[in-house]
């Protein structure tokens, strides 16, 4: 895909460094709004703040093959097969504030199917990156597509975002749902009906 293209280009910090340098830009940050870093307890916030962010966009430094592995194997079924309610956390790439919720992944084998617990991995590839739902839900339907030869892949992601709950508009039960569909899903109506009916 592009953006694991795009990735692949990009040059490369070891985890140490990189933590060092964001722990840096943390001090720094808690200088800017006011915030004495020396105060006890803020002593330690910068490096605890700088390791929760390079662990919160890992999905950088992986591609969808490591991700994958060997985990696609021979099967003659030819039904849908759906993993619901796989948790996510991601952050807004506006904002930089968390969002979060459930993403339901469903396809159509054709010949070989895939670990299931590579889905939720695939979930956390993307979602684990600087993000906008609508793409997320794009990203994760076009990588199953990628791995695996089907008939069709359906995505329906259900989010919260805390940069319309803690900020802006400040409305505090809105969801956003997104959905991407790929093959036999895009083009049949009672298909996507089915797959929506399987995930309530």
């Amino acid at each position: 895909m592009e953006q694991d293209n795009m990735l692949n280009k990009s040059p490369r910090l070891d985890d140490d460094e990189a933590i060092s340098r964001l722990a840096e830009c943390y001090r720094q940050i808690i200088e800017i709004i006011g915030e004495d870093p020396s105060r006890e307890g803020l002593l330690r916030t910068p490096a605890r703040a700088a390791k929760a962010l390079w662990y919160a966009t890992g999905g950088y430094r992986r591609s969808l093959q490591q991700t994958v592995g060997d985990a696609v194997f021979e099967c003659p079924q030819r039904e849908m097969v759906i993993v619901r309610d796989i948790e996510y956390h991601s952050l807004c790439e506006h904002h930089i504030l968390p969002f979060y919720g459930h993403v339901s992944v469903g396809y159509l084998p054709k010949g070989k199917i895939l670990g299931l617990s590579k889905l939720a991995r695939i979930v956390d590839l993307y979602a684990r990156r600087l993000q906008v739902q609508e793409r997320l839900t794009d990203e994760i339907c076009k990588a199953v597509a990628r791995v695996l030869p089907t008939d069709g892949v359906m995505v329906s992601i259900t989010g919260e975002h805390l940069c319309m709950k803690m900020r802006g508009v400040e409305k505090q039960d809105s969801a956003t749902v997104t959905v991407a569909t790929s093959g036999r899903f895009a083009d049949d109506p009672a298909l996507r009906a089915e797959f929506m009916a399987s995930i309530r």
